[in-house]
């Protein structure tokens, strides 16, 4: 069972899937710091300077219980999820980029070859030639 475990970890597929995991971890590290460390400001900047991950609705104020604990407010962070929305058109916009140059570099299967005549053309000729 050991040797058929080793067998199967050594194979192409897993490793090849193991590198394409930790590259695409690595590539969303980048991606993400990308849109929130760039795209975000500017974005921001074109909608008025405003920060979207500082937009929420206030349910509960924080405040001091009576016990002196500090109640923390709850707050619906609906920014967050403008953020997260516009993550995601720009991720899926490089995505279909990248998608679309790599479609472009394969070459296209090469033409069929044509076709000639089917065997019951063949066999019709056959007949009208012995016909004659």
């Amino acid at each position: 069972m050991l040797k058929e475990f080793k067998n199967f970890i050594l194979t192409g597929n897993v490793i090849d899937f193991a590198v394409a995991v930790m590259l695409a971890g690595a590539m969303g590290l980048v991606v993400n710091g990308f849109v929130s460390d760039v795209m975000m400001p500017i974005i921001g900047h074109f909608a008025g300077g405003m920060d979207f991950a500082a937009m929420k609705v206030v349910l509960t104020e924080a405040s001091v219980g009576a016990d002196g604990a500090e109640i923390p407010e709850n707050a619906i962070m609906y920014g967050k999820w403008i953020n997260s929305i516009i993550n995601l058109i720009i991720v899926g916009f490089v995505l279909f980029i990248i998608v679309k140059a790599y479609n472009k570099t394969k070459t296209p299967p090469p033409p069929a070859a044509p076709a000639g005549p089917s065997d019951n053309d063949l066999l019709k000729e056959i007949r009208d030639a012995l016909k004659k």
